[in-house]
């Protein structure tokens, strides 16, 4: 079984890494880049769990060495589970990339770490209803002392055989273009992770982009993702990768009102 460990920096996702697996863990470079690579190892009840910690970064919008790394890995690997740590403290931010992780189809757990910096600004969090909103597990850890520690492993565990089906919001006339090119892309491209690629292709995300042109049909569906982007920049007045990234802070800001 395989884990990822994602996070903004500073978010003691290193620390939970260090209390996981210990001494058993080799550090070493991402192939080909000048990134650290950290991953390591664990028993629990009775199963061995590989651990990687993905470098620290607040989105996988793929402008860093960081966010290419983190991304490739989780597209290109498929962890069993990725455990998103983040900051109670400074939860608005750091779900900025709970959202993206989501959007990648990966069966993400969010471990709210830091909570007793939170209590002291007076932040309540309603983990239920948080979970809720997302549709994935939450948990509440101490990554410096191991508090709760054994309720995020138990949830791994359970976690890790269920199926993914979280959708989140951007509003009607954009989930309508996902849905539209998502469609093209199992067809002309016969590839499983159409609504990420719709939506990453809407976004002008050069590295997918790079890779879809590559594929057989590819041409076609760029032609195809450039009409609908040239729709949606004129309905929203403005570049559809900023109406997305918009429409993911709304979601971000709605999770945080009703939660």
């Amino acid at each position: 079984m395989k884990i990822a460990l994602a996070g903004n920096p500073n978010s003691g996702k290193t620390t939970l890494f260090n209390s996981l697996t210990g001494m058993r863990q080799h550090v070493g470079n991402w192939p080909g880049k000048t990134v650290e690579k950290k991953e390591g190892s664990f028993n629990y009840t009775g199963k061995k769990i590989e651990v990687i910690d993905l470098p620290g970064t607040y989105s996988l919008t793929a402008y860093s060495i960081e966010e290419i790394v983190a991304r490739d890995f989780i597209v290109d690997e498929k962890p069993d589970v990725v455990i998103n740590i983040v900051d109670a403290s400074n939860l608005e931010r750091n779900l900025y990339l709970t959202v993206q992780l989501i959007e990648l189809g990966a069966k993400v757990i969010l471990a709210l770490n830091m909570n007793r910096f939170a209590d002291k600004k007076g932040l309540k969090i309603n983990m239920d209803k948080l979970s809720q909103l997302l549709g994935i597990p939450v948990v509440k850890i101490e990554a410096i002392d191991e508090t709760g520690k054994k309720v995020l492993l138990d949830s791994v565990m359970d976690f890790h055989e269920s199926k993914v089906q979280n959708k989140l919001k951007y509003g009607k006339e954009i989930e309508e273009h996902i849905t539209e090119l998502s469609n093209l892309i199992k067809a002309e491209l016969n590839e499983k992770n159409s609504d990420w690629l719709a939506l990453k292709l809407l976004e002008k995300d050069k590295q997918v982009i790079e890779t879809v042109s590559k594929m057989q049909n590819g041409k076609k569906v760029i032609l195809k993702v450039r009409q609908h982007q040239n729709h949606l920049d004129k309905v929203f007045g403005e570049d559809v990768d900023a109406a997305i990234a918009d429409a993911r802070y709304g979601f971000i800001a709605g999770l945080l009102k009703e939660s």
